[in-house]
C-alpha cells in the first residue's frame, strides 16, 4: 500500500486533514494512534540504529559512492523480483549482497575507478526501468524502493526489518575491532596480519544489507540522508570512534523521528523531510565551524 492510499485512509476515517493542537502530548497521542504510524516509528528506529552505526565506517573509509552504487544496484534488483513476482526487497537484498561482496573483494584495486562504477549505476537504473516496462501491472513496489515507503510498512516488516537489524548489529561488534584498525590504515593493519580482504568483503555485506534496510524508510535516490549524513556530521564532532558512532546514531533517529512528526501533519513525502533535516543540519555544522574557528582566533589574539 503507497503513502497516498495511507493517507487517503486517514482522511476517510478523519474526515479532515491532520491538525496540530499544539499541546505536544495531545499531538503525540494522535500520531501513535494510528497502527500504520506505530509501525514506521518502529521500523524507522531500527533503520536509524543500524544506518547511523554502519554510517561511521562507510564516511572513515570512505565508502559514500559505494553506499550510494549498492542502493542503485539494488534497484534494478528489486524491479527484477517484481517482475518475477517475489517481494521486491528480496531482489534488491539479492543485488546488493552480491555487488558488496565484488566491491569488497576489489578492495583498493577499485578506488580511483568512480567513473566505472557512475555507468554501472546507469546501467542497473536503465535495467530497472526495463524491468518496469516488462511488468504489466502496478510496479507501486518498485516505485516505492526509489523514494521509500515507510508508512506502508506492515507488522510482519517491522519484524523482519528487526531481525536484519540485529544481524547487523552483531556482525559489526564482532568485525567491530579489526575493521576499525583496518579502516584507519589498512597497509598497517595488513602488515600485522589483519585479514583486510575478508573483513572488507564482509563489510561490505554489512553495509548491503543495511542499505537495503534504509530503502524502505529514505528510498534508493535518497540513501546518503541516513547512511552517510548522519555519520558525516558526527565525526566532525569528535574523533573518538564509540562517541562518533553514538552521535551518528542519535542524528539518524533524530532525523527519522521528526520527519515522520512532521510528515503525519503535512501533505509531503517522509522522506523529503527527513533528508531535509539531515542536508540542513550538515548545512549548519559546516558553516559554523569556520564561525566558531574564526571567534576562538579573534578571543585567543585579544587575550594575548
Amino acid at each position: 500500500m503507497t503513502e497516498s492510499h495511507m493517507r487517503a485512509i486517514r482522511l476517510v476515517i478523519d474526515n479532515s486533514s491532520p491538525q496540530l493542537s499544539w499541546n505536544p502530548l495531545d499531538d503525540l497521542a494522535a500520531i501513535f494512534h494510528y497502527e500504520f504510524m506505530v509501525h514506521a516509528f518502529q521500523a524507522g528506529t531500527i533503520i536509524a540504529v543500524v544506518a547511523g552505526a554502519i554510517g561511521y565506517f562507510v564516511v572513515l573509509r570512505g565508502s559514500a559512492f559505494a553506499a550510494h552504487a549498492l542502493s542503485h544496484i539494488g534497484f534494478a534488483g528489486a524491479t527484477g523480483a517484481v517482475v518475477l513476482g517475489f517481494n521486491p526487497i528480496f531482489g534488491l537484498l539479492a543485488f546488493t549482497l552480491g555487488a558488496g561482496v565484488a566491491i569488497g573483494a576489489l578492495g583498493t584495486r577499485l578506488r580511483g575507478r568512480d567513473v566505472t562504477i557512475g555507468i554501472v549505476l546507469a546501467w542497473t537504473l536503465g535495467l530497472g526501468v526495463l524491468f518496469i516496462s516488462l511488468y504489466r501491472g502496478y510496479a507501486t513496489e518498485a516505485y516505492a524502493i526509489l523514494f521509500g515507503e515507510i508508512l506502508g510498512i506492515s507488522t510482519s516488516d517491522v519484524a523482519v526489518t528487526l531481525v536484519a537489524g540485529a544481524i547487523t548489529l552483531v556482525a559489526v561488534v564482532a568485525i567491530y575491532r579489526p575493521l576499525l584498525f583496518s579502516s584507519v590504515d589498512e597497509d598497517l593493519a595488513a602488515a600485522k596480519g589483519v585479514p583486510v580482504t575478508v573483513l572488507a568483503v564482509a563489510f561490505m555485506a554489512v553495509l548491503a544489507v543495511a542499505v537495503t534496510e534504509a530503502v524502505q524508510v529514505v528510498g534508493v535516490l535518497l540513501i546518503f540522508a541516513l547512511v552517510v549524513t548522519p555519520a558525516a556530521i558526527a565525526v566532525r564532532f569528535t574523533s573518538r570512534p564509540a562517541i562518533a558512532i553514538a552521535t551518528g546514531v542519535g542524528l539518524a533517529l533524530a532525523f527519522t523521528w521528526l520527519g515522520l512528526a512532521i510528515a503525519f501533519y503535512s501533505p509531503h513525502p517522509v522522506s523529503f523531510f527527513i533528508t531535509s533535516l539531515a542536508f540542513a543540519t550538515y548545512v549548519a555544522v559546516r558553516i559554523a565551524e569556520p564561525l566558531s574557528t574564526r571567534m576562538r582566533s579573534t578571543t585567543a589574539n585579544a587575550t594575548a
